[in-house]
């Protein structure tokens, strides 16, 4: 059974196939005859919040046996009794161009999914119980193509997400929420914010949103999302989002798509600045030397664990909204065309991720306690 990272096999193809000259003139359209579905679209029923009352349907959550999520590198031990919900989207595991959507009991996929919790989500579970649903998540193929198979397909894997995100209200009491997601995760999660948590009584609850590994307009998308863009390490309430590349940085690929793109009013978002936070400082458009990272996951060999170092990499917002890391460090073989460090946007920073969580959630309890005892001032 694969267990790789997401676009292990992507990488190996742009290796194999094209080389790296060759994947400068053509490796586009390589990837696009690799992996892009050539069947048709298959509809399916929509998957109700009910479903997901069966453990089955996560991948992680409290009182899910074996749960990935609760994974911590030697040094480092999940809460006792964490105080938030975490509500956790994975990114794509599905590299199948058999079919735009991913069954949701494919093994293969949901095996790659887990592996993902342990090195991504499990960040969190110092301060939050993590939730994490399989969802019928769109091929790695539906992002290199315009069909309209490609937006339907992401449209039933956010239908399963938004379903999943009822069903763990319900299941996660009142507590307070951490969201995060990368990649497709991640661009689900902008949809969620949209739709399900903007203007609604959740919004109060939200510790922050960590929308890692997928850009996010300071002008076209953040302002129908429901909460500001986090200006300091201990605000709650906000959204964070990074994409990583060391240098020299060639992010051609993810501007180009960036700049064509669109939001769903209609919104050019060429041109406008993208959300960077520093996970090193927890502030946007910010420099830090590798001596303020708490700890970089670098993995094994083999991808089943991963050991923990300080002081490894620094990190920098650059005038485009990337962030940008120095040399490149050795976490593996999976870097992307272009220093593209996508596949490690939280394992690069795990352990200030740790700690951001845990400021951020400290800062939301010391807001709520500040509200609560200005309601119970006499008038």
């Amino acid at each position: 059974m694969a267990r790789k990272f997401l676009y292990v096999v992507v990488a190996l193809i742009v290796l194999a196939i094209a080389g790296a000259f060759a994947y400068r003139f053509w490796g586009a359209e390589m990837l696009r005859m690799a992996m892009v579905p050539s069947a048709g679209f298959e509809a399916q029923p929509a998957e109700p919040a009910a479903s997901y009352r069966d453990a089955r349907l996560w991948l992680a959550r409290p009182d899910k046996p074996g749960n990935p999520a609760r994974w911590t590198p030697a040094g480092y031990t999940p809460g006792a009794n964490p105080e938030a919900a975490v509500f956790f989207i994975h990114p794509t595991s599905f590299l199948d161009r058999s079919r735009w959507n991913a069954p949701l009991d494919n093994a293969e996929a949901n095996a790659r999914a887990e592996l993902f919790l342990r090195g991504q989500a499990s960040a969190f579970n110092a301060v939050g119980a993590v939730w994490a649903p399989r969802y019928r998540q769109a091929t790695f193929g539906a992002f290199l193509t315009t069909q309209a198979n490609a937006a339907k397909a992401l449209d039933l894997a956010y239908g399963d997400v938004a379903a999943a995100f009822d069903a763990f209200l319900a299941q996660a009491g009142d507590r307070p929420i951490i969201l995060a997601g990368h990649s497709q995760g991640s661009l689900h999660l902008i949809r969620l914010l949209r739709e399900k948590i903007a203007g609604t009584p959740v919004a109060r609850r939200i510790v922050a949103a960590y929308v890692v590994g997928w850009p996010v307009s300071r002008t076209a998308d953040l302002p129908k999302l429901g909460l500001p863009e986090c200006r300091t390490a201990d605000q709650a309430g906000c959204i964070l989002s990074w994409q990583s590349f060391a240098e020299p940085a060639d992010p051609s690929l993810v501007l180009d798509t960036y700049n064509a793109s669109r939001t769903v009013d209609g919104i050019a978002r060429r041109g406008t600045p993208m959300i960077c936070t520093n996970p090193l400082t927890g502030m946007p458009d910010a420099i830090a030397p590798a001596d303020a990272n708490l700890g970089t996951l670098f993995p094994s060999s083999d991808l089943t664990t991963a050991t923990i170092e300080p002081k490894r990499v620094a990190a920098r917002c650059d005038s485009r909204g990337l962030l940008l890391i120095g040399n490149p460090p050795a976490l593996g073989g999976y870097v992307l065309p272009g220093n593209n460090y996508h596949v490690y946007d939280y394992s690069l920073f795990w352990a200030n991720v740790r700690a951001d969580a845990a400021r951020r959630l400290a800062g939301f309890v010391r807001d709520h306690a500040a509200a609560a005892g200005h309601h119970r001032q006499p008038v």
